[in-house]
C-alpha cells in the first residue's frame, strides 16, 4: 500500500508530500529492521500478518458466540414480516401495519450489520491447510490473498445472500415504485424475499455451530444452558411455522375474495374490482356501493360450512378473529398454533383437497418429527448430565446396602457405613478427584495441588518452617481423607501407615503408655494439628527399617473430619530427596508442635520433679537427724559433768526428743506417702530418639 503512493502535484500540498515521504521512509526503515531481526524477507509481511486472526483464538471464539446469538435473533425477526397484513373491521379488505413495518425494519437493519461484520471477519481469519493435516492440528495459512480466494470459492455467496437487506429494499423501494402496490402483491413479494433470505441464514448456523464445538468442545457450558438452547431452537421453529400459517391463511382468504369477485363480474350486474379488496379504496364511492350489495363476505365466511370454498386448516385464523386482532394477540396465537402442531406432528389438522395446504401439512409433520426427536434427545442428554452423578451415587448406595445385607453386618456397622457414604457424597459430590488429576500434565497437576493444599498445609505450624519447594513436594503427594464420627484413625501399638493433617473437624488422641494400668492421657486435635508423627520419625532415620512404626496413641474422630493424608512411601521419598527435613530447626519445630512429644515432655518433667522432691526431702531429713545426734551428745556430755540436774535434764531431753522425733516422724511419713503415691503411678518412658544428623542440612 505504501509502494503505490502517488505524490501530490499541487504546490499547495508540497509540505504534506514531504512529510508523507519522510514518514514513509521511517516506516520502511522500522519494518526493515524488524524483518532482519526475525529473518523475514518481506518487511510489510509482519504488519500484514498481525491483521490475520487465528480461528481458535479467543476473539474469534467470542465473535462466533455473539454471531450465533445474532443469527438466532435475525431468524426470529424475519418471520415478523408475515404479520404485517391484516383484515380490518370491514371484513372485505386487506391492509398492512405501517407502524410495525418501521419497527421491524429497524431491528432487521441492526441484525444485517452483524452479517456484514461476519463477512469482513472471515476475510481476515486464517485457515488450516488441508495438506498439512497429516499429524496434529496442521499449519495455518496466514496469507490474506489465499484466505480471500478460498473464502470466495466456498462460503462467500451464502454469507453475502444472508447479509443483503432484501426486505427493506422491497418495502421502501420496490413496492412504492410499482404501479400496482396493492396489499396482496406487496405481501407476496415480501414473502418471497424473506423466504429467499431465510434459507441461507438458516444454513449459516450449521457451520457456525460446528466451528464453536470444534474450538471449545461445546456450545453451552452448563447442562441447563444446553437445555435452554435446544428449547429455544424448537420455539424458533414454532414461531416461524405459526407466522407462515398466518400469512398463508390471509392468502387463502384473499384468494376466496378474488374468486367470488370474478363470479360477480361474470353476472354483469355487480361490478367488482380487485382494487376494492384493498383497504386503500375505502373512500371510493363505487367501492361503498359495491360493499352494500356484494355477497363476497357471505360466500367467503369460514364459519359457514355450507359455502363452496373450503378453508381447511386456515379457517381458524378467521373464526377466532386472529386476522383482525392486535399484534400481541395475533403473535401469541400463531406461536401456540405452531408449537402445538410441531409437538403433535400435525395430527390434529383437518385439511381440504387444496394442494398447497396438504404440502404445508406434510412439511409441518416432517419438521415436527425431526425437531421433536432432536429436542427430546438433546434435552434428555443435557438433563441426564446433571443427574448422572446422583444416579451413580444412588446405584452405589443400593449396591452397598445389598452387600451389607448379604454379609449380615451388624446394625451398628451398617449405620457407620451409611454415614460414611453420605458424608463422602456431600464432600465430593461423587467426583473422583484423583482420576481427574492423574489425567492432567505434571506441571498443571502441580499447580492445582498447590492451589488446593498449600494454604491449608501452611496452617500446620510445623510446615510453616519449611520453604516453598519442600511444601510443593509435600502438596504433590497429599491425598484427601474423609472420616466420619467414631472412626478410629490409629490404634495404640498398631502400625502407622500415614501421617494425617487435620483440615476440618476434631480428633481425640489418647494413650495408656502401652496399656499400663493407672495411666491415661488424652488431648483434642483441631484444624491445623497433625497425628501419626511416629511415621515422620521413622522416615527421617538414615536407614529406616522395612517394618512400619507402631502407634503410641489411639486417634478417634469426634466429628466428621476432612484431612490430608501423607502415605509412608511418599514421606520416605520426600525425606530422601530433601535433606532439609533433617535439619535441627525443623526437628525442634516438630517436637514443639507434636502432641506426642509434649506428652513425653510433661511426663519427664513430672517424674523429674518427683525425684527432685524426694532427694530434697532426704537431704533435709539427714541434716535434721545430724542435728538431733549432735544435741543428744551435748546433753549427755553436760549430764556427766553435772552441769545440769539429772532429773530436769533427762525430762527436758526426753520432751525435746519426743517432740522432735514425733514431728519428724510425721514428716517422714508424709514423704514416704508421697514416694508411695509416686511409685503407684508408672513413669511414661520416652522412646529412644532417632539418630538425626549432627549437622544442619
Amino acid at each position: 500500500m505504501m509502494g503505490s503512493f502517488i505524490p501530490y502535484r499541487n504546490p499547495r500540498f508540497l509540505p504534506f508530500r514531504r512529510f508523507h515521504q519522510r514518514l514513509q521512509q521511517q516506516l520502511h526503515q522500522h519494518l526493515t529492521a524488524s524483518s532482519t531481526a526475525v529473518g523475514d524477507a518481506n518487511p510489510l509481511h509482519i504488519l500484514w500478518q498481525y491483521q490475520i486472526l487465528d480461528p481458535d483464538s479467543d476473539i474469534v471464539t467470542y465473535w462466533n458466540y455473539v454471531f450465533l446469538i445474532t443469527s438466532i435473533i435475525a431468524l426470529f425477526i424475519d418471520p415478523l414480516f408475515f404479520f404485517l397484513p391484516y383484515t380490518n373491521s370491514d371484513g372485505v379488505c386487506l391492509t398492512n401495519d405501517n407502524h410495525l413495518v418501521v419497527l421491524i425494519t429497524y431491528f432487521r437493519s441492526i441484525a444485517d450489520v452483524f452479517f456484514v461484520l461476519h463477512i469482513f471477519l472471515k476475510f481476515r481469519t486464517a485457515f488450516v491447510a488441508p495438506s498439512s493435516r497429516v499429524f496434529g492440528r496442521g499449519e495455518l495459512v496466514m496469507d490474506a490473498g489465499e484466505i480471500s480466494r478460498r473464502y470466495l470459492r466456498s462460503d462467500f455467496l451464502i454469507d453475502f445472500a444472508a447479509a443483503l437487506p432484501l426486505p427493506q429494499i422491497v418495502i421502501w423501494v420496490v413496492i412504492p415504485a410499482t404501479r400496482d402496490s396493492r396489499a396482496d402483491h406487496a405481501n407476496n413479494t415480501l414473502a418471497l424475499m424473506v423466504l429467499f433470505q431465510y434459507i441461507p441464514r438458516l444454513f449459516l448456523m450449521f457451520p457456525l455451530h460446528q466451528q464453536i464445538v470444534k474450538s471449545t468442545g461445546f456450545v453451552a457450558k452448563t447442562a441447563w444452558a444446553g437445555a435452554v438452547y435446544n428449547l429455544l431452537l424448537f420455539m424458533l421453529a414454532s414461531h416461524t411455522l405459526g407466522a407462515s400459517w398466518y400469512l398463508l391463511s390471509l392468502g387463502r382468504h384473499f384468494y376466496c375474495w378474488k374468486i367470488e369477485c370474478l363470479k360477480e363480474n361474470r353476472t354483469g350486474i355487480i361490478g367488482c374490482m380487485e382494487n376494492y379488496l384493498d383497504c386503500s379504496s375505502l373512500g371510493h364511492p363505487d367501492r361503498q356501493y359495491w360493499r352494500n350489495i356484494t355477497r363476497v363476505p357471505g360466500n367467503c365466511n369460514p364459519g359457514d360450512e355450507n359455502i363452496e370454498f373450503k378453508y381447511g386448516i386456515f379457517a381458524g385464523a378467521f373464526i377466532n378473529g386472529v386476522a383482525s386482532s392486535t399484534f400481541t394477540e395475533k403473535y401469541l396465537y400463531c406461536l401456540w398454533w405452531g408449537l402445538r402442531n410441531l409437538s403433535s406432528y400435525a395430527q390434529n389438522l383437518e385439511t381440504s383437497t387444496f394442494l398447497g395446504e396438504n404440502l404445508f401439512c406434510i412439511i409441518t409433520c416432517i419438521i415436527g418429527l425431526i425437531l421433536s426427536a432432536q429436542l427430546i434427545g438433546n434435552m434428555q442428554t443435557n438433563l441426564q448430565s446433571m443427574t448422572v452423578r446422583v444416579e451413580e451415587w444412588r446405584i452405589k448406595r443400593r449396591d452397598t446396602e445389598e452387600w451389607m445385607r448379604h454379609r449380615q453386618l451388624p446394625p451398628d456397622l451398617q449405620e457407620r457405613v451409611r454415614k460414611f457414604v453420605q458424608y463422602q457424597w456431600l464432600a465430593t459430590r461423587g467426583v473422583h478427584e484423583e482420576s481427574i488429576l492423574r489425567s492432567l500434565p505434571l506441571d498443571l497437576r502441580r499447580e492445582i495441588q498447590r492451589h488446593l493444599c498449600l494454604s491449608l498445609v501452611r496452617r500446620v505450624p510445623f510446615f510453616s518452617q519449611m520453604d516453598d519447594q519442600l511444601l510443593d513436594a509435600i502438596c504433590e503427594r497429599l491425598a484427601s481423607s474423609l472420616s466420619t464420627e467414631g472412626t478410629f484413625i490409629f490404634r495404640e501399638d498398631e502400625p502407622v501407615n500415614e501421617m494425617l493433617f487435620v483440615i476440618r473437624g476434631q480428633l481425640e488422641s489418647s494413650t495408656t503408655n502401652g496399656g499400663r494400668s493407672g495411666f491415661f492421657n488424652s488431648i483434642t486435635l483441631r484444624p491445623g494439628d497433625f497425628c501419626g508423627e511416629e511415621l515422620l520419625t521413622w522416615a527421617l532415620m538414615p536407614n529406616p527399617s522395612a517394618n512400619l512404626p507402631s502407634s503410641t496413641r489411639t486417634v478417634r474422630a469426634l466429628s466428621e473430619v476432612e484431612a490430608f493424608a501423607l502415605q509412608a512411601d511418599d514421606l520416605i521419598f520426600v525425606a530422601q530427596q530433601f535433606k532439609r527435613l533433617q535439619s535441627k530447626k525443623l526437628q525442634h519445630a516438630f517436637r514443639y508442635y507434636s502432641h506426642q512429644w509434649r506428652t513425653w515432655g510433661a511426663c519427664l518433667i513430672q517424674s523429674s520433679w518427683r525425684r527432685y522432691q524426694k532427694r530434697r526431702m532426704a537431704r533435709e531429713l539427714a541434716s535434721q537427724e545430724e542435728d538431733y545426734y549432735n544435741n543428744y551428745n551435748y546433753y549427755e556430755q553436760n549430764e556427766q559433768e553435772n552441769l545440769l540436774p539429772k532429773n530436769s535434764s533427762s525430762q527436758h531431753l526426753g520432751t525435746m526428743l519426743s517432740s522432735k522425733f514425733g514431728g519428724k516422724s510425721s514428716d517422714v511419713g508424709d514423704a514416704n506417702a508421697d514416694a508411695a503415691a509416686s511409685a503407684t503411678t508408672p513413669e511414661l518412658i520416652k522412646p529412644d530418639e532417632p539418630d538425626f544428623y549432627t549437622k544442619d542440612v
